[in-house]
């Protein structure tokens, strides 16, 4: 009688950790992806977090999200061309914001759900803006009107490329995880954090726009306003890593 064979089964410190990211939706239409409406992601989004010894997860908005956090071990809140919705901050809507509620509310629901569960959230351009606007914070919805300057947000040369350096906040976590004062970032956006609420200011441009923020406490709960996944600076390799690690 021959015996089966068990293999042995993976020690569960070395399961790579699942890290759900959330995802744009696009109406679809004659000449796009798809004729029907389709969720869409950046693939260096997924290839940063796999890079980092992690597992991605792209997250759709029809799901309960305290189900799914429970099942997750971390939350990526992703960027995108559109705005968090100036109702959520108190504020009326400027003519150049563009929400998109049906997104929002599937990332508020996750947001709410990581931060009450204890997993690490990192929050990516608009993830960021909707971290502090989370912890009672507010934003400027078109930095050209309201902080005219020399510094252009949106960066004329390509996403692939530094945009501008940030100066990294002296003691605060993203400091210690990125082991420098100064990143060299990419820079896509028109609005940015006028006030983060609850959150600790962790980074900033050198006009003075918020960069990054951070929540108090022992977690993870980091938004940064550029985009890591492109891993322009050390740091940004090493945020990623961070994420996984305390996912882990």
């Amino acid at each position: 009688m021959m015996r089966r064979m068990t293999l042995p089964r993976p020690s569960p410190s070395r399961r790579a950790p699942l890290i759900g990211l959330t995802l744009d939706h696009e109406p679809g239409g004659p000449g796009q992806f798809s004729r029907y409406p389709f969720h869409a992601l950046r693939e260096n989004y997924l290839t940063a977090v796999s890079d980092a010894g992690g597992m991605p997860v792209c997250l759709g908005y029809d799901c309960n999200a305290e189900a799914l956090m429970a099942r997750l071990d971390g939350l990526i809140v992703t960027g995108g061309a559109f705005d968090v919705d100036p109702a959520l901050y108190g504020a009326p809507a400027h003519p150049m914001s563009s929400p998109r509620p049906a997104r929002t509310a599937a990332e508020l629901a996750l947001l709410r759900a990581a931060l009450a569960q204890g997993k690490p959230v990192l929050g990516i351009c608009g993830g960021m803006q909707l971290l502090a606007v989370e912890a009672g914070g507010t934003l400027i919805q078109h930095l050209p009107e309201d902080q005219p300057g020399d510094l252009q947000h949106e960066q004329p040369n390509p996403r692939h490329e530094p945009g501008h350096d940030v100066e990294i906040v002296p003691g605060t976590k993203l400091a210690r995880i990125v082991g420098a004062g100064r990143m060299a970032v990419n820079s896509s956006h028109h609005q940015a954090v006028r006030d983060p609420g609850a959150a600790r200011i962790c980074a900033r441009a050198p006009d003075g726009t918020i960069e990054a923020i951070e929540l108090e406490g022992p977690g993870f709960a980091i938004g940064v306003q550029w985009h890591p996944e492109f891993s322009l600076d050390p740091g940004d390799r090493r945020l990623y890593a961070a994420l996984v690690e305390t996912a882990r």
